[in-house]
């Protein structure tokens, strides 16, 4: 049972979150609707509604002037996080017209039903309308399952690809992004992400530099565009034979330490032939290689991604020297280390760079 006391989005904050009448006659240049799934997932739905909180309004003080932001529901009802923190809603539903963009924000897939018969209604009335609908994180999962994604790409994320396909197998989702805008349909898999497309939305509608406003505050690094991949699974999770998961799962907790692939087939009771015969039918290469890989693919990751040197990056993929590493990685990707580097330098690479405009 939730302990926690609902937050200040309820109806007792809803003259603050909806602006009263004096800040209605300003037409703010956005105005967006949150509908929250029983189990919604609260960090996609706050990344997204500080960002709006603040291009509302100058520097830090949250006057909904310039956008306006409203939680509604088809019941008064505070509604629970899948983390169990609860918000009450601002207000019920209206007219859908009245905003720009209505977002529903899911959460825990199988956590029974996300939205009530009400709220399902409510998002058709909208899509007649032309509103935007968005879906976030399992969100996508509610405009699908309310017939409105219907011809149109649907983002989701990776962890539930499989989910989606089993549920709704005449779409075609997509899991490689971070969101998608399909005319006034937007999905987003989440996460992180959910961020990434509050700023697209800022911007469209209030220009670049009150969107970077919001990140600046938040400390939210570059905005990402919807195309750019979603961070890469756990390879494990996408495979269905039990002995080969297991297989990889060692070796994906074992990088920079390798174990022998004798010591891996002995573990998982095999012999080392057996695992050989199992990777080849399975993923298509021997385990050796597919293990060289992985660590590859983690040594990329930390070359994008942190500032740390090649030769610490080798010594933490598993290789034993730099010059190993160097030629391995040159052969799979087809130039070096230091040249990955230069093409798609580090968040430190790019503060150091940062620092020496004030130097």
């Amino acid at each position: 049972m939730s302990t926690q006391r609902p937050t200040s989005t309820g109806p007792s904050a809803a003259s603050h979150s909806t602006g009263g009448p004096s800040s209605a006659a300003l037409a703010p240049a956005l105005n967006v609707g949150f509908l929250l799934t029983d189990n919604f997932t609260l960090s996609a739905f706050s990344l997204m509604v500080d960002q709006f909180r603040l291009a509302a309004d100058d520097g830090d003080r949250s006057r909904p002037i310039r956008a306006r932001w409203q939680v509604m529901s088809s019941k008064a009802d505070a509604i629970r996080a899948s983390c169990g923190i609860t918000v009450s809603p601002s207000g019920p539903l209206g007219d859908p017209a009245a905003f720009d963009y209505i977002i529903v924000v899911g959460g825990l897939l199988h956590g029974g039903q996300q939205v009530d018969e009400e709220t399902v209604a409510f998002l058709k009335r909208a899509a007649r309308a032309g509103v935007s609908l968005v879906g976030v994180c399992t969100g996508s999962f509610v405009l699908a399952r309310a017939g409105l994604m219907t011809g149109r790409r649907c983002c989701v994320s990776w962890y539930h690809y499989q989910d989606f396909l089993e549920e709704f197998p005449h779409h075609t989702p997509v899991a490689d992004r971070l969101y998608v805008i399909d005319g006034d349909r937007i999905t987003c898999a989440g996460g992180g992400g959910a961020a990434d497309l509050a700023t697209a939305l800022v911007e469209k509608s209030m220009g670049r530099s009150v969107a970077q406003k919001g990140r600046h505050i938040l400390q939210l690094d570059r905005q990402r565009p919807g195309s750019e991949s979603q961070p890469h699974p756990p390879i494990a999770d996408l495979v269905a034979d039990d002995r080969v998961r297991r297989a990889l799962l060692l070796m994906e907790q074992h990088l920079a330490d390798p174990l022998p692939i004798a010591d891996i087939a002995r573990r998982l009771q095999l012999s080392t032939r057996q695992l050989e015969r199992l990777f080849q039918t399975v993923m298509g290469q021997r385990p050796a290689e597919f293990y060289r890989r992985l660590r590859l693919r983690y040594a990329r990751f930390l070359l994008d991604t942190t500032g740390r040197s090649v030769t610490d990056i080798a010594l933490e993929a598993g290789f034993s020297d730099c010059a190993h590493f160097s030629r391995q990685f040159k052969a799979q990707h087809g130039f070096t280390p230091s040249d990955a580097r230069a093409q798609s330098p580090g968040p430190m690479a790019r503060n150091l760079a940062a620092q020496r405009l004030f130097d």
